[in-house]
């Protein structure tokens, strides 16, 4: 086996391969014996059929097959003798296919690029823990009842946090648009669901009342033929509904899965659950700050295969989120919707792979462990949790490679600089927004 290989733009490579004519004959006639042993034809006993009539029936075909045989062995082989380690598969053309000749062909990859790291030394992060507050968890609490709450129809106007029943139609400069209106529809006043101006627009109005009320869309609204575009919403209200917020007795801190049967011991349970909440939002925060700040200190090329790999993962991931594959061919959804994302995902991954590379970071036994608790602990049978992610091999490695890269976070974490800071509740949660955002 004859190799040379040539780079010919940034992390691509072609590598041409000759092999043997002998190499492929000789596997070519073995191929054809086999065939010859099993091979059914008509006027031959099984296992009878001279290979002769076999070369010529089948011939070209089986060439086919050992060709591609060979060249997917001979390829493995020149990567190994040449200690290359190819990004993505390769694209392979024969430049030299005559039967009794030696054949030839060139393999087209992508290779990983040299990452070498940048210091960490001048990195700063702010490292924030968060302060839950006795006025905090009787917030929640009222949130919590208002979830369970019961609407009662009351003969008055309208006011905040009553569910009213409308229709409604949206025009811009006087021409109604998609999506603009509604019959029947419940909104609750104070919820933030619509649009800022919308409900409290509604407040003051009773039952049969018509109303022009005027908004304006946000700068950042979600279809930009809208955003930030004045609007004018013609309101009818049909009912309107007071809340009837339940008991904190039993029943309710049973319909929420709590363990306590007592307002105290609820509470405890409240604030601890907030605390863990408000933790994992800002350690998701810094670990984004962290990754953020690679991203920045460390620049390469990507493999553009790998970029496409991820392209792929992201466009079945969005079908998934809006209704199945049944409903939308991933295919459909152009590429250059996730190129950005997919390029700085595979970036993010080559970066903290060098890291974990660098610095010898295994999963810990004891982290696992300690990070399966964590995770059972939100669950009414913890132990079922912790025995499901036990038994379950493929969801072990994915709680490893999470606890791996968690531990290169705090590598990266310990070799710079770190401001301690206290947050609120409020706060810490709005971390988590933006993050998921």
């Amino acid at each position: 086996m004859q190799v040379s290989v040539e780079t010919t733009a940034g992390l691509e490579r072609r590598m041409t391969v000759g092999v043997p004519a002998g190499d492929v004959d000789n596997a070519v006639t073995q191929k054809l014996k086999e065939t010859a042993r099993r091979v059914r034809i008509d006027g031959f006993r099984p296992g009878k059929v001279p290979v002769s009539v076999v070369k010529q029936r089948f011939g070209d075909g089986i060439r086919a097959e050992v060709l591609e045989e060979v060249v997917r062995n001979q390829y493995f082989q020149a990567l190994s003798a040449e200690k290359i380690v190819p990004a993505g598969s390769p694209k392979i053309e024969f430049t030299k296919d005559v039967a009794g000749e030696d054949v030839e062909f060139v393999a087209t990859f992508e290779v990983f690029p040299d990452v070498k790291l940048a210091s960490f030394e001048g990195f700063e992060f702010e490292k924030s823990t968060a302060e839950v507050t006795d006025a905090d968890i009787e917030k929640m609490l009222e949130n919590l009842r208002k979830q369970r709450a019961n609407f009662i129809s009351v003969e008055r106007a309208a006011k905040d946090g009553d569910r009213v029943k409308i229709d409604f139609t949206g025009k811009v400069d006087g021409e109604a648009f998609d999506g603009g209106s509604a019959e029947g529809q419940f909104v609750t006043l104070g919820s933030g669901q619509m649009i800022p101006g919308f409900e409290s627009g509604i407040e003051g109005m009773e039952v049969g009342a018509e109303k022009a009320v005027e908004v304006t869309f946000p700068e950042d609204y979600g279809n930009k033929d809208l955003a930030g575009k004045a609007a004018v919403f013609d309101i009818k209200v049909h009912e309107i509904a007071e809340a009837e917020l339940p008991e904190l007795n039993e029943e309710f801190f049973t319909a929420f899965g709590a363990e306590g049967k007592d307002l105290e011991t609820f509470r405890a349970e409240v604030r601890s659950n907030m605390e863990r909440e408000a933790r994992t939002a800002l350690e998701g925060k810094l670990k984004n700050a962290v990754i953020e700040k690679l991203v920045e200190a460390n620049s390469f090329d990507v493999p553009k295969a790998l970029v496409q790999d991820e392209i792929v993962r992201l466009k079945q991931q969005a079908v998934q989120q809006f209704g199945g594959q049944a409903q939308l061919d991933p295919n459909q959804l152009p590429d250059e919707l996730f190129s950005e994302q997919a390029e700085r995902r595979v970036k993010v991954g080559l970066i903290m792979n060098e890291v974990i590379s660098s610095a010898e970071i295994k999963a810990d036994d004891a982290a696992v462990k300690a990070y399966i608790e964590d995770q059972a602990s939100v669950y009414q049978d913890p132990q079922q949790v912790i025995d499901y992610y036990s038994s379950n091999p493929e969801m072990l490695e994915q709680v490893k490679a999470v606890v791996v890269e968690n531990a290169a976070v705090d590598h990266i974490l310990e070799q710079s600089k770190v401001v301690d800071s206290v947050v609120s509740y409020e706060e810490a949660i709005k971390s988590n927004a933006r993050t998921q955002g």
